[in-house]
Protein backbone atom coordinates (compact mmCIF):
# COMPACT_ATOMS: atom_id res chain seq x y z
CA UNK A 1 0.00 0.00 0.00
CA UNK A 2 2.89 2.36 0.78
CA UNK A 3 5.77 2.33 -1.66
CA UNK A 4 8.56 3.39 0.67
CA UNK A 5 9.09 2.55 4.31
CA UNK A 6 10.41 5.21 6.65
CA UNK A 7 13.64 3.31 6.95
CA UNK A 8 14.03 2.62 3.23
CA UNK A 9 15.86 4.48 0.55
CA UNK A 10 13.91 7.64 1.29
CA UNK A 11 11.64 9.89 -0.69
CA UNK A 12 12.86 12.63 -3.02
CA UNK A 13 12.63 16.05 -1.40
CA UNK A 14 10.64 18.87 -2.91
CA UNK A 15 12.59 21.75 -4.40
CA UNK A 16 11.52 24.93 -2.69
CA UNK A 17 11.04 28.27 -4.44
CA UNK A 18 13.60 31.01 -4.01
CA UNK A 19 11.50 34.16 -4.20
CA UNK A 20 13.65 37.29 -4.31
CA UNK A 21 11.45 40.24 -5.09
CA UNK A 22 12.88 43.42 -6.61
CA UNK A 23 11.93 46.88 -5.35
CA UNK A 24 8.18 46.97 -5.82
CA UNK A 25 5.86 49.75 -6.92
CA UNK A 26 2.49 50.13 -5.20
CA UNK A 27 -0.50 49.05 -7.26
CA UNK A 28 -2.59 52.12 -8.08
CA UNK A 29 -5.70 50.69 -6.48
CA UNK A 30 -7.75 50.25 -9.64
CA UNK A 31 -9.70 47.09 -10.37
CA UNK A 32 -8.01 43.98 -11.68
CA UNK A 33 -8.39 43.45 -15.40
CA UNK A 34 -8.88 40.20 -17.30
CA UNK A 35 -5.63 39.23 -19.04
CA UNK A 36 -3.88 42.05 -17.19
CA UNK A 37 -0.08 42.14 -16.96
CA UNK A 38 1.26 42.96 -13.48
CA UNK A 39 5.02 43.11 -13.05
CA UNK A 40 6.94 44.17 -9.94
CA UNK A 41 3.88 45.46 -8.07
CA UNK A 42 2.78 45.40 -4.45
CA UNK A 43 -0.89 44.85 -3.67
CA UNK A 44 -1.25 45.76 0.02
CA UNK A 45 -4.42 45.63 2.13
CA UNK A 46 -6.67 45.93 -0.93
CA UNK A 47 -10.24 44.72 -1.27
CA UNK A 48 -10.16 42.71 -4.49
CA UNK A 49 -13.41 40.89 -3.71
CA UNK A 50 -15.52 40.07 -6.74
CA UNK A 51 -12.99 41.45 -9.22
CA UNK A 52 -12.07 39.67 -12.44
CA UNK A 53 -8.39 39.05 -13.12
CA UNK A 54 -8.93 35.95 -15.21
CA UNK A 55 -5.93 35.16 -17.41
CA UNK A 56 -3.80 37.85 -15.76
CA UNK A 57 -0.07 37.45 -15.22
CA UNK A 58 1.52 38.40 -11.89
CA UNK A 59 5.32 38.45 -12.13
CA UNK A 60 7.58 39.43 -9.19
CA UNK A 61 4.54 40.63 -7.22
CA UNK A 62 3.55 40.73 -3.55
CA UNK A 63 -0.04 40.45 -2.37
CA UNK A 64 -0.26 41.30 1.33
CA UNK A 65 -3.40 41.35 3.46
CA UNK A 66 -5.73 41.44 0.46
CA UNK A 67 -9.37 40.29 0.43
CA UNK A 68 -10.07 37.76 -2.30
CA UNK A 69 -13.71 36.84 -1.71
CA UNK A 70 -15.16 35.51 -4.98
CA UNK A 71 -12.22 37.02 -6.87
CA UNK A 72 -12.02 35.49 -10.35
CA UNK A 73 -8.47 34.50 -11.25
CA UNK A 74 -9.17 31.60 -13.57
CA UNK A 75 -6.18 30.81 -15.82
CA UNK A 76 -4.10 33.46 -14.01
CA UNK A 77 -0.34 33.00 -13.67
CA UNK A 78 1.56 33.80 -10.48
CA UNK A 79 5.31 33.68 -11.09
CA UNK A 80 8.07 34.44 -8.57
CA UNK A 81 5.54 36.02 -6.23
CA UNK A 82 4.70 36.18 -2.52
CA UNK A 83 1.17 36.09 -1.12
CA UNK A 84 0.95 36.89 2.59
CA UNK A 85 -2.11 37.07 4.81
CA UNK A 86 -4.60 36.89 1.96
CA UNK A 87 -8.14 35.95 2.94
CA UNK A 88 -11.40 35.15 1.26
CA UNK A 89 -14.10 32.66 0.42
CA UNK A 90 -14.76 31.25 -3.04
CA UNK A 91 -11.60 32.52 -4.74
CA UNK A 92 -11.50 31.06 -8.26
CA UNK A 93 -7.99 30.00 -9.29
CA UNK A 94 -9.10 27.13 -11.48
CA UNK A 95 -6.63 26.24 -14.24
CA UNK A 96 -4.19 28.79 -12.80
CA UNK A 97 -0.40 28.42 -12.76
CA UNK A 98 1.63 29.03 -9.59
CA UNK A 99 5.37 28.74 -10.13
CA UNK A 100 8.00 29.79 -7.59
CA UNK A 101 5.35 31.10 -5.19
CA UNK A 102 5.07 31.34 -1.41
CA UNK A 103 1.60 31.49 0.17
CA UNK A 104 1.97 32.47 3.82
CA UNK A 105 -0.64 32.68 6.61
CA UNK A 106 -3.63 32.51 4.27
CA UNK A 107 -7.18 32.31 5.60
CA UNK A 108 -9.18 30.91 2.71
CA UNK A 109 -12.29 28.83 2.19
CA UNK A 110 -13.68 27.06 -0.85
CA UNK A 111 -10.68 27.94 -3.01
CA UNK A 112 -11.02 26.57 -6.54
CA UNK A 113 -7.67 25.32 -7.81
CA UNK A 114 -9.00 22.46 -9.88
CA UNK A 115 -6.94 21.85 -12.99
CA UNK A 116 -4.23 24.20 -11.72
CA UNK A 117 -0.47 23.68 -12.01
CA UNK A 118 1.63 24.26 -8.89
CA UNK A 119 5.41 24.03 -9.25
CA UNK A 120 7.94 24.99 -6.58
CA UNK A 121 5.28 26.30 -4.22
CA UNK A 122 5.34 26.60 -0.42
CA UNK A 123 2.10 26.97 1.52
CA UNK A 124 3.10 27.93 5.04
CA UNK A 125 0.87 28.68 8.03
CA UNK A 126 -2.76 29.65 7.97
CA UNK A 127 -5.88 27.59 7.33
CA UNK A 128 -7.60 26.61 4.10
CA UNK A 129 -11.05 25.02 4.20
CA UNK A 130 -12.42 22.92 1.33
CA UNK A 131 -9.42 23.37 -0.96
CA UNK A 132 -10.35 22.05 -4.40
CA UNK A 133 -7.31 20.62 -6.19
CA UNK A 134 -9.16 18.12 -8.33
CA UNK A 135 -7.14 17.11 -11.43
CA UNK A 136 -4.43 19.63 -10.46
CA UNK A 137 -0.73 18.94 -10.97
CA UNK A 138 1.54 19.53 -7.99
CA UNK A 139 5.29 19.25 -8.41
CA UNK A 140 7.78 20.34 -5.75
CA UNK A 141 5.11 21.61 -3.35
CA UNK A 142 5.48 21.93 0.43
CA UNK A 143 2.59 22.29 2.89
CA UNK A 144 4.10 23.52 6.14
CA UNK A 145 2.51 24.37 9.52
CA UNK A 146 -0.93 24.84 7.97
CA UNK A 147 -4.38 23.34 8.46
CA UNK A 148 -6.19 21.84 5.47
CA UNK A 149 -9.83 20.99 6.16
CA UNK A 150 -11.38 18.55 3.66
CA UNK A 151 -8.86 19.16 0.87
CA UNK A 152 -9.89 17.48 -2.38
CA UNK A 153 -7.01 15.94 -4.37
CA UNK A 154 -9.36 13.86 -6.54
CA UNK A 155 -7.64 12.91 -9.79
CA UNK A 156 -4.65 15.13 -8.99
CA UNK A 157 -1.01 14.25 -9.66
CA UNK A 158 1.37 14.87 -6.76
CA UNK A 159 5.10 14.62 -7.46
CA UNK A 160 7.66 15.49 -4.76
CA UNK A 161 5.15 16.91 -2.31
CA UNK A 162 5.88 17.28 1.42
CA UNK A 163 3.58 17.78 4.39
CA UNK A 164 5.46 19.24 7.36
CA UNK A 165 3.83 19.90 10.75
CA UNK A 166 0.46 20.41 9.09
CA UNK A 167 -2.97 18.89 9.61
CA UNK A 168 -4.91 17.12 6.88
CA UNK A 169 -8.50 16.68 7.99
CA UNK A 170 -10.73 14.34 5.93
CA UNK A 171 -8.62 14.53 2.79
CA UNK A 172 -9.97 13.06 -0.46
CA UNK A 173 -7.39 11.21 -2.58
CA UNK A 174 -9.86 9.55 -4.94
CA UNK A 175 -8.10 8.64 -8.21
CA UNK A 176 -5.04 10.71 -7.21
CA UNK A 177 -1.53 9.68 -8.33
CA UNK A 178 1.25 10.10 -5.77
CA UNK A 179 4.98 9.98 -6.50
CA UNK A 180 7.58 10.81 -3.84
CA UNK A 181 4.97 12.24 -1.46
CA UNK A 182 6.26 12.54 2.11
CA UNK A 183 3.49 12.48 4.71
CA UNK A 184 5.67 11.58 7.70
CA UNK A 185 5.77 15.15 8.99
CA UNK A 186 2.00 15.64 9.00
CA UNK A 187 0.80 16.40 12.53
CA UNK A 188 -2.60 14.92 11.61
CA UNK A 189 -3.31 12.55 8.73
CA UNK A 190 -7.00 11.87 8.20
CA UNK A 191 -7.91 10.29 4.85
CA UNK A 192 -11.66 10.27 4.24
CA UNK A 193 -11.57 8.72 0.76
CA UNK A 194 -8.97 7.20 -1.52
CA UNK A 195 -6.70 5.65 1.11
CA UNK A 196 -5.78 3.02 -1.49
CA UNK A 197 -4.10 5.79 -3.50
CA UNK A 198 -1.34 6.19 -0.92
CA UNK A 199 0.94 4.06 -3.09
CA UNK A 200 3.84 6.33 -4.01
CA UNK A 201 3.95 7.98 -0.58
CA UNK A 202 5.88 7.41 2.61
CA UNK A 203 4.26 7.48 6.06
CA UNK A 204 5.46 6.82 9.57
CA UNK A 205 4.80 3.69 11.63
CA UNK A 206 2.54 5.70 13.95
CA UNK A 207 0.53 7.00 11.00
CA UNK A 208 0.15 3.46 9.72
CA UNK A 209 -1.41 2.46 13.03
CA UNK A 210 -3.78 5.44 12.86
CA UNK A 211 -4.81 4.52 9.32
CA UNK A 212 -5.19 0.80 10.09
CA UNK A 213 -9.01 0.93 10.54
CA UNK A 214 -9.45 2.78 7.24
CA UNK A 215 -7.11 0.38 5.45
CA UNK A 216 -8.91 -2.63 6.92
CA UNK A 217 -12.27 -1.28 5.82
CA UNK A 218 -10.92 -0.62 2.32
CA UNK A 219 -9.69 -4.19 2.08
CA UNK A 220 -12.88 -5.66 3.48
CA UNK A 221 -11.19 -6.93 6.63
CA UNK A 222 -13.34 -7.30 9.72
CA UNK A 223 -11.43 -6.75 12.96
CA UNK A 224 -12.84 -8.29 16.14
CA UNK A 225 -11.65 -8.83 19.68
Amino acid sequence: MVSRAAGGTGVKSARRPEVRLPALEAFDGGALEPDGDYDGLEFRDLDLAGQDGGGARFMDCALTGCALDETRLRNARFLDSLLTGVRGVGTDLSDATLRDVELVDARLGGVQLHGAVLERVVIRGGKIDYLNLRTARLRDVVFESCVLVEPDFGGARLDRVEFIDCALKRADLTAATLTDVDLRGAAELDIARGVERLAGSVISAAQLMDLAPVLAAQMGIRVEG
